[in-house]
């Protein structure tokens, strides 16, 4: 069967989009087909279209949005794919934001979507990411190698013959973040990228964030993704990294985070929720031969 799909962009991270209601499809196979740069489509994954559960859509929810990884594998939330999946939805009349945004249903919460219209199209959103969550067990981190540290702050992680102190958190899927004293730019990320990602002290794998603070309003970032690799840009990735930068004390509580694709923002109200601004664009449309 024949799927339509669009394909977007947040800032060089890009997403497949498609409207998944009513449809019953191996979707994990499906992203590991389209996301293929030479055999596919080519993306950082498939954001889906489905119908609020039960329960969310009791709690508010208006749509549910899955994401699935280049590998296969289904990730709880995409703060770059959120606001893709936000556009695909309100561009299409799917649904639209109520007064006071879209509520989405995602394996981390629901999160609200404020969109940026132009000429009737969304251009941009601010996403309410949730409070970040340092306990171990919220992440997951295995507890057994922590020395019963209720947090994973600068812990002293080996791989790839260096130490790493990592700083680990969730806002809505898992994080590691580190603060090498070299430029980003020179950081080892293809290599030792997939060994904190896969370390054993992380039982659904992570994603790792290298940083530099730049001033107390920017910093810079790579991002390795979990199933997918190194990207352009990451909005769960670059709220880990200006949060654990915040946690340090090194930053303010308004920062732009420099990312391979471009710049998104980061910011903290006074119960400690973060929020994520950035843009969003849609490149193409197609059709997938099924």
């Amino acid at each position: 069967m024949p799927i339509p799909f669009a394909k977007l962009h947040a800032a060089g991270n890009d997403y497949i989009a498609i409207d998944g209601r009513g449809l019953d499809r191996d979707w994990g196979q499906l992203s590991l087909e389209m996301s293929k740069l030479a055999f596919g489509v080519g993306s950082d994954g498939i954001v889906l279209v489905q119908e609020p559960r039960e329960q969310a859509a009791a709690n508010g929810a208006q749509v549910r949005m899955r994401v699935y990884n280049p590998d296969g594998s289904e990730a709880e939330m995409s703060g770059n794919g959120i606001r893709l999946f936000s556009k695909f939805v309100i561009d299409r009349k799917i649904a639209l934001p109520g007064p006071g945004g879209l509520m989405v249903e995602t394996g981390g919460g629901i999160r609200t979507v404020v969109p940026a219209m132009d000429d009737g199209k969304m251009v941009a959103a601010r996403v309410a990411m949730g409070v970040p969550q340092f306990e171990p067990a919220n992440i997951p981190v295995d507890v057994s190698s922590l020395g019963g540290a209720s947090r994973v702050y600068d812990f002293p992680l080996e791989v790839g013959g260096r130490t790493l102190k990592i700083t680990c958190l969730s806002v809505g899927n898992p994080h590691a973040v580190a603060f090498p004293d070299e430029p980003v730019e020179k950081f080892p990320l293809l290599e030792v990228g997939p060994l904190v990602e896969s370390h054993p002290m992380f039982p659904n794998r992570i994603n790792f964030e290298i940083v530099n603070v730049l001033s107390r309003s920017r910093i810079r970032a790579r991002i390795f993704e979990r199933g997918a690799g190194e990207t352009l840009s990451s909005g769960t990735g670059s709220t880990a990294a200006a949060t654990a930068a915040r946690e340090h004390g090194l930053v303010d509580d308004e920062v732009e985070v420099v990312v391979d694709g471009g710049l998104l923002k980061i910011s903290w109200d006074k119960t400690g929720e973060a929020f994520l601004e950035g843009p969003a664009v849609e490149v193409f449309e197609g059709v997938w031969p099924g």
